[in-house]
């Protein structure tokens, strides 16, 4: 396993992280499969990785439990944990005792190395930042429960570096992959953060999965590249390529993932990747583009709809679905979006079309979006 220095910390953290959000389970997610996850977790472990990431809502709340199990017999000693205050839960400045110490109840720990804001993005900011939540971190962190306070973040660039000119952050989580270097805080707040010191935890290096089994024309163009390397590799070695990052986080499902990204991690590192090798994952990164059905380029030039639709994330679904050959993915990132900002809710009204640089009938692709990702029709042609 290889290392790199945690930021400016004093601690060097595998290359690789443990990823608790996608576990074998046997059907219900909260049913974890946890003779094999504990196999998993013990194997990653025994191979050198010592960063484990999970969250309060993962597995329904029994990804917390599990670990806190899973952890036992002298694996605890061997690793620093990650662990997320839910956001979205935080109705009063009370709020942050009670859910962190069920956190603690739940990991069977009294200190967790790394504490994270969970999934900080327009809304939740500043609900966190005027509760005080910095503050409560750093009493924490006085009293002996938090190592270090940090954040993980969804949503635009000038958000994120707002968030990190707030407050001396000595780490955050972003996604980030090929394909999102300008998505949400990109290649530009990855090196931002770096600069400031900071260690970046990258997760979804691979997408959640949609950049492990490329469409035929993807396919095509990793072909011609020299080697055997695989998709799930090709997109974890172009993330470890960059000096910027500090710790890739992987959800595993399965041991042979295990397996299989230990391996990508031992063969990883800074400039490891040819210009060429990086000239083809730019050409991965077009060509998937060009499969995109709807040329939403995300811009908001079209928000706010007068009826609450959220036409670039409807459209962002519907495109990533087509894109990666995914629908079941499409229909579940469809799910998280509110009822009435789906593209149900959408009146044909046509205001949000003089707006629109690229040209794009909105009031055409909304029902499409809707008959694919509401009600379960195949994507046209």
């Amino acid at each position: 396993m290889q290392y790199r220095k945690f930021g400016r910390l004093d601690w060097d953290v595998s290359i690789l992280g443990f990823g608790a959000m996608r576990l074998p389970a046997r059907g219900d997610e909260k049913n974890i499969d946890e003779k094999e996850a504990t196999r998993m977790v013990h194997y990653a472990i025994d191979q050198g990785v010592n960063y484990v990431d999970t969250a309060y809502p993962y597995h329904g709340g029994e990804s917390e439990k599990f670990l806190g199990r899973a952890l036992g017999r002298g694996y605890r000693d061997k690793v620093k944990l990650a662990t997320k205050m839910p956001s979205w839960l935080v109705s009063s400045p009370d709020d942050f005792d009670t859910i962190f110490h069920e956190q603690l109840k739940r990991l069977k720990t009294e200190h967790i190395e790394f504490y994270l804001l969970h999934s900080l993005n327009k809304d939740y900011w500043p609900k966190m930042r005027d509760f005080g939540a910095i503050e409560w971190g750093q009493r924490a962190i006085e009293a002996g429960k938090i190592g270090q306070l940090g954040f993980s973040f969804h949503d635009s660039f000038d958000l994120f570096k707002e968030i990190i000119d707030a407050w001396d952050w000595p780490f955050c989580q972003i996604q980030y992959n090929y394909m999102d270097v300008r998505n949400q805080a990109g290649t530009k707040g990855l090196r931002y953060a770096a600069s400031k010191g900071m260690a970046v935890v990258v997760m979804e290096p691979i997408l959640g999965g949609k950049l492990v089994n490329p469409p035929a024309p993807i396919q095509k163009i990793w072909d011609r590249a020299e080697g055997s390397r695989g998709a799930a590799d090709w997109a974890l070695q172009w993330v470890w390529n960059q000096p910027e990052v500090t710790v890739v986080l992987s959800g595993m499902s399965a041991f042979q993932h295990v397996v299989e990204n230990i391996k990508s991690a031992e063969t990883a590192g800074v400039g490891t990747l040819s210009r060429e090798d990086q000239e083809l994952v730019r050409e991965v990164r077009r060509r998937y583009k060009k499969l995109s059905p709807i040329p939403c380029t995300q811009c908001g030039y079209c928000m706010p709809c007068p009826h609450g639709v959220d036409i670039p994330r409807n459209f962002e679904a519907y495109n990533e679905g087509r894109m990666y050959s995914r629908p079941d993915l499409a229909r579940r990132e469809f799910g998280f979006i509110p009822e009435k900002a789906r593209s149900s809710a959408c009146t044909q009204c046509r205001e949000c079309e003089p707006k629109c640089p690229q040209s794009i009938i909105i009031s055409e692709w909304m029902p499409k979006v809707t008959e694919v990702l509401a009600q379960g029709r195949p994507y046209p042609g």
